[in-house]
């Protein structure tokens, strides 16, 4: 992974860790569904930046690397399956 892509994506996972931990004491404390539901679909939106700037960086060094090789179709065929399981 790319060093400034890498930095991005570890500040933006101890940013949604976060989120996730007031989800927690939001449930703990009995919060209103609604709000606790809103608070998770925030999770979600900021996991799936997350897995978007991994995929791109991705793509960028090991894939577009790998076209050079013989070892294209190994990656290609982990990203199928990554992309299998959602």
């Amino acid at each position: 992974m790319q060093d400034e892509v890498k930095k991005e994506v570890i500040k933006r996972l101890n940013i949604t860790n976060g989120h996730l931990r007031k989800i927690v004491n939001m449930v703990e404390d009995d919060r209103y569904c609604i709000d606790v539901l809103q608070q998770t679909e925030a999770v979600k939106g900021s996991l799936k930046k997350i897995e978007e700037m991994i995929l791109d960086s991705h793509l960028h060094t090991c894939v577009a690397a790998s076209f050079k090789t013989a070892k294209s179709e190994g990656y290609l065929k982990e990203l199928v399956e990554v992309f299998k399981r959602r």
